[in-house]
């Protein structure tokens, strides 16, 4: 806790806690630690709802909390039957955490050695590469979700403002659950045991039998965890190497990324690879990568000269240099009210000087043909298209990159000039 933490402890945290073992555990060495530190100690659950007993389990940890002092509340969601449901749950999971968590910038979740193992075998499975086997990390940097309504909530809820990016952090990743359990009936603590850990229709329970087999030759948890984490440490030997070639090729403006013509010539693939993927995600805001199969495919045309789409972005060369910019597709159809909604797509922040009212959304071609003239310095046509503008009605008010209006009405975050967030952007994947 304190190396994740420390040495300036954040006065609140929060603590995801579904019932189970791992997190129970996790909630009473949590709250040993708050209480020896002075920090307070928020407790969430997310109720999936796809068992009858979730309500009953969610309740049992508010009545811990309340024996031990500390607020509680518990989300609800509800799944749409859509893909596949323990990805929709997690990704549930994080966004309501996000909409609840108000000023606190870390939340604790109780991730073990044993969830690397498993997590590890379950993308070999799948074939993943270096970055797919790479272990989870303690603590992970994650994109808070703008303009999200509050979720269905019972219970406290901290007080302020969310940040535009929140800590994910795991003090536990270092311990196999056989650990938490023995600490947890030392203590005489509660707990639940989720059936579906066992029940062989979820990857993960069939990869936690596959474990226990593996563990008879040799290949147990800690082998995995500890190849796990070498992957991740060469991974992150791979990602300076991708800063560096940003450093010397690459720059941003207007919402876009690009790099110098020759910027291929000493690079290698891999990292060609690497560069590219990151520079679509933090365009689209995407969470994953691309596949490998289509990011190879575009990083081959590229580098021939040509471009494409891919991950709701278009690459394409802009005056020799290879840019990546958001493709007018994905956002034709977005759409936000100033005054009152913060951001559009994702990434623009609409500020007060876009009068209250305007609805923003992209260029388009309507928007390009009532330009009265552009800037000499303003991105070129196809750029433009997918680029925020205000209006009323049918009528363009403002497009800040185009210089019509009062300007700053939708601005990138400026805590540091954007080549140099695009680099954080990369150290933290």
């Amino acid at each position: 806790m304190g190396q994740l933490l420390g040495p300036n402890f954040p006065t609140e945290i929060a603590l995801a806690v579904s019932g189970g073992g791992d997190s129970m555990a996790m909630l009473y060495l949590a709250h040993n630690w708050t209480r020896a530190w002075g920090v307070k100690l928020w407790v969430v659950t997310v109720d999936h709802g796809l068992r009858p007993e979730s309500a009953t389990e969610a309740a049992m940890v508010a009545g811990e909390c309340a024996t031990l002092g500390w607020p509680h509340a518990t989300l609800r969601w509800h799944w749409d039957g859509a893909g596949n449901v323990m990805d929709a749950a997690r990704r549930a999971r994080l966004s309501l955490i996000d909409r609840w968590r108000g000023g606190i910038d870390h939340v604790l979740m109780a991730h073990t050695r044993d969830d690397v193992a498993e997590t590890f075998l379950m993308r070999l499975a799948r074939g993943s590469g270096l970055d797919g086997l790479s272990a989870m990390r303690a603590s992970r940097q994650v994109r808070a979700v703008p303009d999200a309504l509050p979720p269905e909530c019972s219970g406290a809820c901290p007080p302020g403002s969310a940040g535009e990016r929140f800590w994910i952090k795991r003090p536990c990743l270092d311990m196999d659950r056989a650990e938490l359990r023995h600490y947890l009936r030392t203590l005489r603590g509660r707990w639940v045991e989720d059936p579906s850990n066992e029940d062989p229709a979820y990857d993960r329970a069939r990869m936690r039998r596959l474990l226990a087999l593996l563990g008879a030759e040799g290949i147990g948890a800690a082998t995995l965890a500890a190849t796990a984490k070498r992957l991740r440490e060469d991974r992150f030997a791979l990602i300076a190497r991708a800063v560096d070639v940003w450093r010397a090729y690459g720059s941003a403006g207007h919402g876009t990324l690009s790099l110098d013509p020759d910027w291929h010539g000493p690079v290698e693939p891999g990292t060609q690879r690497r560069l590219l993927a990151a520079m679509l995600r933090y365009v689209s805001g995407a969470e994953y990568a691309p596949r490998a199969e289509a990011l190879e495919d575009l990083r081959q045309r590229v580098v021939s000269g040509g471009g494409g789409t891919l991950h709701g972005c278009e690459v394409q060369h802009v005056g020799g240099r290879p840019t990546v910019f958001r493709e007018f597709a994905a956002v034709a159809q977005t759409r936000a009210v100033a005054g009152q909604h913060m951001h559009w797509d994702g990434r623009w922040r609409i500020t007060d000087a876009a009068p209250s009212g305007l609805i923003v959304r992209a260029l388009g071609e309507d928007g390009w043909q009532q330009l009265p003239d552009r800037p000499d310095d303003a991105p070129p046509h196809r750029i433009a298209l997918s680029l925020p503008s205000l209006w009323d009605g049918a009528r363009l008010v403002a497009c800040d990159a185009m210089g019509l209006g009062p300007g700053n009405t939708t601005v990138l975050p400026s805590d540091a000039p954007e080549p140099v967030r695009f680099a954080r952007f990369l150290l933290m994947q």
